[in-house]
């Protein structure tokens, strides 16, 4: 139960601020609105207000954003097709706008949760090999190797895979340095501290942007080895895999479900903006046509196009439901 529930709250947050991300772009450069709903299928409670209806509907998997003229020719002068270029770019990018800026929004408060990892020693565990070397909780560690660090991950870069690592800490006024044998534990390389966190907002939100940034920078690098041929099936998360994911995250916690959110909203907006007939990132496509041709592409040609496009999404996301999502339960 707590899977389904998070699953809805996942998805229905994501997809619903993307909409808004339209429906706020639209009302903005004064592109007519007939309806914001969210969820989908049969209208639960709807309020019509000046010329939007707002509806809450029975299926909570989405939304949508009815604009005037999105889907076919209007007279309106207000309708998206009468709409300069420019103000209809604008409208069709600020969803996966709005799925980054969630993203940010959402690693931020995860950050601010959890807290930061810093530089500084809070626990050195006895007999480790650090404990033996002589370091102290509250050292602060300034350089591994002769390298500087900054944070913690530099610190975990920095012991990487060496058997012995040169560590420079600030104890007081002092600066000391240790040679440390370092040891294995769960495949990676360790000495055997832990550090001290803090709760800083301007941290939490540069970890935010640098997170964020990451998770965009790894679908680009998914992209490379696909071209590569090197990516496998198993690698890639369907409707399914996501689904449990969620579950899991749902069940450590409020943190954990707010970083699968963030990673989750990030991916769409990514994902949205491919040049894919059906995505945003095809309509940005058909929209730069027009701009080259100085005419839109004929509305039907668009629609077609559209439905081939649909069905290709589709058949790539049964495909790794088939074969990424049901094989990994199998196999276990």
């Amino acid at each position: 139960m707590s899977t389904i529930l998070a699953s809805i709250f996942v998805f229905l947050l994501v997809i619903t601020l993307h909409e808004f991300g339209h429906f706020a772009a639209a009302k903005s450069v004064g592109i007519k609105v007939n309806e914001f709903a969210v969820g989908m299928g049969p209208k639960l409670f709807s309020k019509r207000k000046g010329e939007t209806l707002y509806s809450l509907r029975a299926l909570p998997i989405g939304g949508f954003c009815a604009m005037e003229g999105e889907e076919q020719d209007s007279p309106d002068p207000r309708s998206f097709q009468k709409a300069s270029l420019f103000h209809r770019f604008i409208v069709v990018i600020a969803g996966a706008g709005m799925n980054f800026i969630l993203a940010i929004i959402a690693f931020f408060i995860f950050s601010l949760l959890i807290g930061t990892q810093t530089t500084t020693i809070d626990r050195v565990i006895p007999d480790s090999p650090a404990k033996i070397a002589g370091l102290e909780k509250g050292d602060q560690i300034v350089a591994i190797n002769n390298k500087n660090v900054k944070s913690w991950g530099d610190i975990i870069e920095g012991i990487g895979s060496e058997n012995k690592v040169l560590v420079k800490v600030q104890r007081g006024e002092e600066y000391l340095s240790y040679t440390i044998p370092t040891k294995t534990e769960d495949g990676r390389r360790i000495i055997g501290i832990s550090s001290q966190v803090e709760r800083n907002p301007v941290k939490s939100f540069q970890f935010s942007l640098r997170i964020t940034g990451e998770v965009i920078g790894s679908i680009f690098m998914v992209f490379k080895m696909m071209f590569q041929r090197t990516l496998k099936t198993e690698m890639l998360a369907g409707p399914v895999g996501v689904v449990s994911m969620i579950g899991q995250s749902s069940k450590e916690g409020i943190p954990p479900l707010l970083f699968i959110l963030g990673l989750i909203s990030a991916n769409l907006g990514v994902v949205n903006l491919l040049p894919i007939p059906a995505l945003d990132g095809g309509k940005l496509l058909f929209l730069a046509i027009e701009g080259i041709r100085g005419k839109p592409v004929p509305e039907e040609k668009e629609g077609l196009i559209t439905i081939i496009g649909m069905a290709f999404l589709l058949s790539i996301m049964i495909y790794i439901t088939i074969f990424g999502d049901l094989k990994r339960l199998i196999t276990g």
